[in-house]
């Protein structure tokens, strides 16, 4: 069970809740916190006497218009209904439920009005699976993720579907089922559950899991193609590394050697003075993949860690603010970094891809015993290609977008939602190319038997030959890169 406070919710903590299933609960000071604002914001509604956005006026550039104070609890009501205009793919059931728990985080500081029955069924739904259904697109990154919060919020008045057991149902049925009311909302609560960058967020601590997962692989998967290729080990030997300090590029280098000792093949002599870059520069190019993400890494905990709704209620200092927390720029440029980053990891294993089938270094072509007859891997790098084509696309910077909204008053919005949902596509072909990387990776080590690479590197191509086999003749090819992309999402070699 993880206690939600206001320490610090570090990406391996996530993800440590998230792969052991652990509920979580609000710690006393939450509980505390959400409880004191809520009261706060009940009595300074008695007598505020004067405006406050969100809280008495009505939303975007309708903040000068005064909502009577026995429709406030409507006005909200009507806010999160209005905002679940999403549209396209549904997001992942596991972003899903990273946006509970950083919604459930968000709101814990106290700072944002929300009653605390409302926060405890957010908790709930986190701790049943209870997972709304959301959509990918609708989020301008400003102002909060509106449209997709408001979809996630859908479930707490009983409208919207949830995934719920396997099954798509409508909130009120399952509610109806677990004895659930749905919540009457308060003054400023809906603005609170919609404001937030909680989409984007989860989007990035999705990718930045994925993303450690994938460098080390990338390095292994390297590692396993420089042996295979006849490579050379002198471009990772530490004295050309302690010239051009970069800690990825150390890093990588240091790893090259550990996955490469004890291996006959690196051992031996060469003919070759020196190897293509897309080998040579492996730690250059996978070691600024490193950097990266620890970058991306430091803006995404800041962020989770922050208050990111709009207005911020302050009960000590008697003031509510509004400001521009919601704001997704901070996030949404590192977000489309890491796609850059990503794409570039796979741009690398492409064209290591390459070299593996060109027929070179006593491998046979597309690596294969009888070409011509046989295709053999010719294609796998065909596909390889066609994906990291679209990562180019992908990568183009969201943030560098804006189009202005609610009649001019949010006239500079982050697309950091886009940001988000595009690194997902990367991260996921990354993932892929890196799977066909390792098909071809052993497939060509077995051609240099009986020749054996490092006994780390033997022992994860031993467990892959119980799933993907040596090819003689040509095969069907998609079910092993499937396979193959399955492999390695295991985290048992690192």
């Amino acid at each position: 069970m993880y206690s939600i406070d206001f320490g610090h919710l570090s990406l391996d903590r996530i993800k440590e809740i998230i792969d052991r299933h652990e509920k979580i609960e609000l710690s006393r000071e939450a509980t505390d916190a959400i409880a004191a604002c809520r009261k706060y914001l009940d009595e300074k509604m008695k007598d505020i006497g004067r405006p406050i956005y969100g809280v008495t006026t009505g939303f975007g550039s309708l903040y000068n218009v005064t909502i009577p104070e026995n429709e406030l609890s409507q006005l909200q009501h009507n806010l999160v209904m209005s905002h679940a205009c999403g549209t396209g793919e549904t997001v992942r059931p596991e972003i899903v439920k990273l946006m509970l728990l950083l919604k459930v985080k968000n709101l814990s500081y106290g700072h944002s009005g929300a009653q605390p029955v409302t926060v405890q069924r957010l908790v709930d739904m986190f701790n049943n699976d209870i997972l709304p259904v959301v959509y990918t697109q609708g989020s301008l990154g400003a102002s909060g993720d509106l449209v997709p919060l408001a979809h996630l919020c859908l479930p707490l008045i009983g409208l919207g579907d949830v995934l719920y057991n396997g099954e798509v149902r409508p909130a009120a049925e399952v509610w109806q089922e677990l004895g659930w009311e749905p919540i009457t909302l308060q003054s400023k609560e809906g603005l609170a559950l919609l404001n937030g960058t909680q989409f984007m967020s989860a989007h990035a601590v999705y990718c930045l899991i994925k993303s450690y997962r994938l460098s080390k692989w990338a390095d292994i998967i390297g590692a396993l193609s420089l042996d295979a290729f006849d490579g050379r080990i002198e471009a990772f030997l530490p004295l050309t590394h302690k010239l051009r300090t970069h800690e990825g590029q150390l890093e990588t280098a240091e790893r090259f050697l550990y996955l490469l000792e004890g291996s006959e093949l690196i051992r031996r002599p060469k003919e070759h003075v020196q190897d293509p870059y897309s080998f040579r520069c492996i730690p250059q190019v996978h070691g600024a993949v490193k950097d990266n993400i620890r970058y991306v890494r430091t803006v995404i905990e800041n962020e989770i860690n922050s208050v990111t709704d709009n207005p911020n209620v302050f009960p000590e200092e008697d003031m509510i603010i509004s400001a521009g927390n919601f704001h997704g720029e901070p996030i949404a440029i590192p977000m489309d970094t890491l796609a850059i980053a990503l794409s570039e990891l796979a741009n690398i294993s492409e064209r290591r891809i390459y070299q593996l089938i060109a027929g070179v270094r006593g491998l046979p072509k597309f690596l294969v015993a009888n070409p011509g007859l046989n295709s053999g891997f010719m294609i796998p790098q065909y596909t390889a290609a066609s994906i990291v084509s679209q990562d180019k696309m992908y990568c183009w910077p969201a943030s560098a977008d804006s189009i202005p909204s609610s009649q001019g008053q949010e006239d500079h919005v982050s697309m950091g939602a886009n940001s988000g949902t595009k690194l997902v596509k990367v991260a996921d072909n990354c993932e892929t190319v890196l799977g066909i990387e390792l098909m071809n990776a052993v497939q060509a080590l077995d051609f240099r038997r009986p020749a054996r690479s490092s006994p780390k590197l033997e022992e994860i191509v031993s467990d892959y030959r119980k799933v993907v086999p040596f090819l003689d003749n040509d095969a069907y090819l998609s079910p092993l890169i499937r396979k193959s992309v399955e492999f390695i999402r295991r985290e048992r070699y690192f």
